[in-house]
């Protein structure tokens, strides 16, 4: 039988102020630093006075709707200047604190995008002077939210927010050129954390654990809203923490008794990798019955590696839950029931395939088992359409998946024309729409949705997202031997990992003699530098030998296949100094 929702909120600025009137002593939010144990908590009433009084600060010099960068660390921190900023009536813009040589250029970007006008950030982070020399922008006003005084509370003034008001920016990860800010109401946000307390099927009695970035979709809405949605306590840790010691994730679920928590597929591939038979002894994870699993391409063999390294420790298989979301469709679009156990099915050859195989990363998809993510959520829609007709595909036809419902965003902030191709496209024949173009390619069985690859070159490891074009610029400016505008970045699959390869042709007047090993380590650096990905593999080819349109720009998909092939045409000193290298003579990171 369906719960009617906890309360009946306008926005999230009424969810806590409920919260903290009917439970205001309970924990909401445990937040684990270091390596121990210890926790630093907030209340619900706690955590409404801080708003309180960040929104009243804000409020004496900021209008609403507004735009104010959010620079923090993961942390308690962080999430009262979340609400601090709808408690103010501003459009929140979460970010990553910037840093010496990573996430400037970005950052940079979003902050002129957004105009915002206020930033927001502790007393810590602005004494450092490392800090404010890259983050250097101008006509803004800074406030250090760690320090104002709790009565100042008392002056706040409620800003009435409702289902339309903008409640904040979530920037598209990976795009430091020309990022994209989705415009998300409260709205949006209070329909997708609906969905989501239904198809996880969370109650009073359900404890959470999240270590996914609280900057993005899956750890801001799933792992701070959420909870605070249902009325749940969550125990929240850092991504660092999480990829430095994977133990302490699990460690953490079977200390808390936690019900609900999960991540991409890599996490769960770290996992079994880096912890070891004797550490696994110790942990309980037997209350854990939502692991769900999203963000990225799922793998069957990940899948079942996780369960049966840890069905000692108590985990079934039925815990699984792949999911599909975007931020555009402010987090979840699709999911299963809970009980039941994921869902596989291993396309026939003659099945209808579209244009799957060439965008597929790795073997042929005919071998491949693909995980079900679930079927529609509430009254939403999902459509899987034929590109070239704009035509509703057939039962396992793979084509682009269209979501329609209240979750969908409002667009991109500023661009109303990418607004109008992304979020209002009509199917052809029976002008049924508008829809939201998620970009990604599938195709529906019975029902159930398969995510199969991206339409696009968008390349994701170990969960995040990179443009090709950024890493591909960074490799050019590593060195002066390489050719401008002439490489491709993209990702192919090693022992069941996405892997990133990087192709780029040879400065034209480059002489023979050249240091191959330190222009390789010099694109390497940078690329770990600025992305914090490795290169798994780096080769030169001939001038003039990419493959290119008619306009002249790299084909990114045939370059590719060239690669998997070995028929790319590698520049003649790079082919005779890696000739005994086992992969394509390229360079294969350690």
């Amino acid at each position: 039988m369906k719960q009617n929702p906890p309360c009946a909120p306008a926005s999230f600025v009424d969810v806590l102020r409920l919260r903290a009137l009917d439970c205001g002593d309970a924990v909401a939010y445990s937040f684990l630093s270091g390596r121990s144990t210890n926790e630093n908590t907030i209340t619900y009433a706690e955590l409404h006075r801080r708003a309180r009084a960040i929104g009243a600060v804000l409020q004496d010099f900021a209008i609403a709707g507004e735009r104010a960068l959010l620079f923090y660390e993961p942390g308690l921190d962080y999430i009262a200047a979340f609400f601090g900023c709808l408690y103010g009536g501003l459009v929140a813009v979460p970010a990553y604190p910037p840093r010496l040589n990573r996430h400037s250029h970005r950052v940079q970007a979003i902050a002129a995008d957004a105009q915002a006008s206020v930033v927001l950030t502790t007393s810590a982070i602005l004494s450092n002077s490392s800090f404010m020399r890259v983050a250097n922008f101008p006509n803004v006003r800074w406030l250090a939210t760690d320090t104002l005084a709790p009565e100042l509370s008392e002056r706040w003034n409620d800003p009435k927010a409702t289902s339309q008001t903008i409640a904040f920016l979530q920037y598209t990860s990976g795009s430091t050129g020309t990022p994209k800010g989705v415009v998300l109401t409260h709205g949006n946000l209070l329909h997708n954390s609906e969905l989501i307390r239904n198809c996880f099927e969370h109650t009073a009695n359900s404890r959470v654990v999240f270590w996914t970035p609280p900057y993005h979709d899956m750890g801001l809405i799933g792992g701070i809203l959420q909870p605070l949605y249902v009325g749940i306590p969550v125990t929240l840790m850092s991504p660092m923490a999480f990829l430095q010691h994977p133990l302490r994730w699990l460690e953490t679920i079977s200390r808390t008794r936690a019900t609900t928590s999960g991540g991409p597929n890599f996490a769960y591939e770290l996992c079994v990798q880096s912890i070891s038979a004797t550490e696994r002894q110790g942990l309980d994870l037997s209350s854990w019955d939502v692991a769900f699993c999203g963000a990225e391409m799922i793998r069957t063999e990940t899948l079942q590696r996780f369960a049966t390294a840890f069905e000692p420790c108590g985990f079934r298989w039925q815990a699984f839950y792949p999911c599909y979301g975007l931020a555009e469709a402010t987090l979840i679009v699709s999911g299963g029931r809970k009980a039941a156990p994921p869902v596989l099915h291993k396309p026939h050859p003659s099945t209808p395939s579209g244009p799957e195989p060439m965008y597929l990363a790795g073997a042929n998809p005919a071998k491949s088992i693909h995980v079900g993510c679930g079927h529609t959520l509430g009254e939403q829609q999902i459509v899987v359409v034929n590109t070239e007709s704009m035509k509703r595909c057939f039962d396992g036809e793979t084509g682009e998946i269209w979501v329609s419902g209240l979750s969908v965003a409002q667009g991109y902030w500023g661009l109303p024309d990418e607004t109008k191709l992304k979020f209002e496209a009509y199917l052809s024949d029976t002008a049924e729409g508008p829809f939201l173009r998620t970009g990604d390619l599938g195709f529906l069985k019975d029902g159930e949705l398969f995510v199969t690859g991206r339409l696009k070159d968008l390349i994701i490891i170990a969960g995040r997202k990179h443009h090709p074009e950024d890493i591909e610029m960074t490799a050019q400016r590593s060195d002066p031997a390489l050719q401008t505008g002439s490489s491709a970045a993209f990702s192919v699959e090693v022992d069941g990992e996405e892997r990133l390869v990087l192709v780029h042709e040879m400065e034209r007047r480059s002489r023979d003699a050249l240091d191959l090993a330190r222009i390789i380590a010099a694109v390497r650096r940078s690329i770990a530098e600025e992305h914090q990905i490795q290169v798994h593999e780096f080769v030169l080819v001939k001038p003039r030998s990419m493959p290119r349109t008619s306009s002249g720009k790299v084909q990114k998909h045939m370059c590719r296949a060239a690669y998997l092939s070995g028929s790319l045409a590698y520049w003649r000193n790079f082919e005779q100094q890696h000739a005994s290298s086992s992969v394509h003579c390229g360079f294969a990171a350690v």
